[in-house]
């Protein structure tokens, strides 16, 4: 266990250690080292939500230059279950992956299984229940639901979460919470924020007697867009024993008012802690929150982009994105993205990729994930090289008047 205060942070060296590197402003480079290896930082971290970066195999994934994947704890609890998974050697041995892993902690489905999907949320449109049309019930021991697959009746609480999170074995795993959508009004998001640090102080109860030694576990900032919920959250927190602080939550109802929420919650956390960014991925999104000093980020866009046969492309005008099923690309004999070191780019050209997207074939989504996922990697490479120098704002504002980052770089 460790504390974190104001102006250093005490980590126990057998479960994880970060230091702090290159700083340009609030931007830094940084150094987290895992019982599975290091991670450099400002990193984004794909999604293996079921114990899989969507069509791609694990190797593949470390031969892009990740680090770090992000395992689905209500997915994988869901289904295989965590004692299948914990007989193959834990998540690592179960997909392949040798290097760093960090699991969430089914806070987030709770959400989408209460109020429906983001699109849902922002909307204001929730629902009632998942598939199956139960009503999720959300109170003080836990979560009750019922499972996607065959509607058999669930629970996740505190404990539960972190039993799972034990038994995929990862190197990270987050604390329980609710991610209480944007149209919660502050009353509700109080009550919640309260009740999210009240599981916090039980999965660390359970992780000091029953969780792996070497597991780190990070503490999620709630509050919603209260600058005083947020505030007093991230006291909450940072005063517990946690190895390093996520952001969660809802963070408003569109971008400028993620970038407010963001910019007033970035400096109430610890200086030396890790800071983990969640369900973030956006190009111009991940280059502002590296600008708050943040360092870890992960989100499903470059994966489920690629599954509807969409891009990553430095065009800032349409949101870095091209829509390759759109009509047009016939006969285009260009790749996605010129200087493009991914397998896509090199072997391949527009017009090809748009056919197999259309047509719906699996290798498709095998090459579009692996541009994308190349397009990320780049940037943060970037974004690391660029803070070492002392130019992250002139890298910044390149990528975003529409140069890639391998030439935004230079």
């Amino acid at each position: 266990m460790c504390k974190i205060d104001r102006t250093a942070m005490r980590i126990d060296g057998n479960r994880l250690s970060f230091e702090i590197g290159a700083r340009d402003g609030a931007a830094r480079t940084g150094v987290l080292h895992t019982a599975h290896g290091e991670v450099r930082t400002p990193a984004f971290i794909p999604l293996a939500t079921k114990g899989t970066v969507r069509g791609l195999e694990a190797r593949e994934v470390a031969g892009l230059g990740y680090e770090m994947v992000l395992g689905n704890t209500y997915h994988l609890f869901v289904s295989p279950g965590q004692d299948r998974i914990a007989a193959a050697g834990g998540l690592h041995g179960f997909m392949g992956w040798e290097r760093a892993l960090i699991t969430d902690s089914g806070g987030f489905q709770v959400f989408s299984l209460a109020h429906g999907g983001v699109a849902n949320e922002i909307k204001g449109s929730g629902r009632k229940g998942g598939e199956h049309g139960s009503v999720v019930s959300i109170g003080e021991e836990g979560v009750r639901f019922r499972s996607y697959r065959d509607g058999a009746s669930l629970f996740i609480s505190p404990e539960v979460s972190m039993q799972v999170q034990a038994a995929l074995g990862s190197d990270i795993a987050l604390v329980f919470d609710e991610c209480t959508p944007f149209h919660a009004d502050r009353e509700y998001t109080a009550r919640s924020t309260e009740r999210t640090h009240r599981w916090l102080d039980r999965c660390l109860a359970w992780h000091e007697r029953e969780g792996p030694e070497r597991q780190a576990v990070f503490g999620i900032v709630q509050g919603g867009v209260h600058e005083d919920l947020r505030r007093e959250s991230a006291d909450y927190v940072s005063a517990a024993g946690v190895d390093g602080v996520a952001i969660g939550g809802t963070l408003g109802r569109d971008k400028d008012e993620m970038r407010e929420v963001l910019a007033m919650t970035a400096p109430l956390l610890p200086e030396a802690a890790p800071k983990h960014l969640l369900g973030i991925g956006e190009v111009d999104d991940l280059l502002a929150g590296v600008a708050l000093g943040l360092d870890v980020f992960d989100c499903a866009v470059p994966t489920r982009l690629a599954r509807h046969g969409v891009v990553l492309v430095p065009d800032p005008q349409n949101r870095f994105r091209l829509d390759l099923r759109k009509a047009g690309h016939e006969g285009d004999r260009d790749p996605i993205a010129d200087g493009c070191p991914c397998p896509a780019c090199q072997n391949h050209d527009r017009d090809y990729l748009s056919y197999l997207s259309r047509a719906e074939e699996l290798t498709a989504v095998r090459l579009l994930c692996l541009h994308n996922l190349t397009y990320l990697q780049e940037l943060m490479k970037g974004a690391r090289a660029a803070i070492a120098a002392g130019c992250f704002s002139a890298y910044a504002s390149h990528v975003e008047e529409g140069r890639t980052p391998w030439d935004a770089s230079r």
